[in-house]
């Protein structure tokens, strides 16, 4: 059900954050913003993987049964990582006076950079299992990654967390539970810039300039992408209630948090140089054998 408040220059649609209701289960839109973004980042990095023309040597490291395997991977990853980031970034004495909240998943609380942490080590551990290079994964799960960011801000959004700062701009909105005062919907901001402007930046850095043909530069790019949209935003958005302001009343944990992402993917960028798969006999004869089987099947 979907109400709007009448508060502050512009209407907050009070959407109800159970989109199903079948008494003894509740289903969140929440939830369905990690299913969505799993599901499109799936789908975009299973046709990544089945393009050819966007490798070296037109020789992907990646075949689409693999793209499929790696789903329970990173789910694993965003999932565990997030709310473990969560815990020990966020709010870590709440969760050290109640250990048993760390499980209580429906109330809240992730944390990307915990979840990128996460997906990360899943990444390492596909790639150490299915002898992936480990570079061209993590470039291709940082291509895909944007779709998991729209949706999970339009469900700050939905959810009315996160808020921004008070403001007087003619976009301002009213939250329920944050006050009186008119403030950005910062997570509309998020969902623009780390979801769809990130994911152009990244379409045409890969499919115009062909970036995939020089591991790291996607992860870098991705990483600083994000790093500097965190940042910018984070002067827009109220911090968390339980940390607040650090180091002299302006700086917050997301920025403490992003600005080794910037450094990072600075490094990621600049040392990236063009890699040949051609050589690599392992990627040689999966793609021989994923040929194979295309022609039996």
């Amino acid at each position: 059900m979907i109400t709007f408040s009448t508060f502050g220059v512009l209407a907050y649609p009070n959407i109800d954050p159970v989109f199903l209701d079948l008494g003894f289960l509740q289903l969140r839109w929440y939830g369905l913003a990690y299913v969505a973004g799993i599901l499109c980042g799936w789908l975009y990095g299973r046709s990544i993987a089945g393009n050819p023309n966007l490798w070296p040597d037109r020789v992907s490291p990646l075949t689409k049964t693999e793209a499929d395997d790696f789903v329970l991977y990173i789910t694993l990853g965003i999932v565990l990582g997030g709310r473990l980031g969560s815990v020990l970034f966020y709010d870590f004495d709440r969760y050290l006076a109640d250990p048993l909240a760390i499980f209580r998943v429906w109330e809240g609380g992730m944390s990307f950079h915990g979840g990128l942490i996460g997906v990360v080590v899943a990444i390492f551990i596909f790639c150490r299992m299915y002898k992936v290079p480990v570079w061209s994964m993590l470039d291709i799960a940082s291509a895909c990654v944007p779709f998991g960011l729209f949706f999970g801000r339009i469900a700050n959004f939905i959810n009315a967390e996160l808020w921004g700062a008070p403001t007087d701009v003619p976009w301002a909105m009213v939250f329920p539970g944050a006050g009186p005062d008119p403030r950005h919907p910062s997570q509309l901001y998020e969902a623009a810039l780390e979801g769809i402007l990130l994911f152009i930046i990244l379409r045409i850095a890969t499919h115009r300039f062909g970036m995939f043909k020089r591991p790291r530069f996607v992860g870098g790019l991705f990483l600083f992408g994000y790093g500097a949209a965190r940042i910018f935003v984070e002067f827009f958005r109220m911090p968390d209630v339980q940390l607040g302001y650090l180091y002299g009343g302006w700086l917050t944990m997301g920025m403490v948090l992003s600005i080794p992402m910037l450094i990072v993917g600075l490094w990621g960028m600049g040392f990236a140089r063009y890699h040949s798969h051609a050589s690599d006999p392992r990627i040689i004869a999966k793609r021989a054998k994923a040929e194979e089987d295309a022609k039996t099947a």
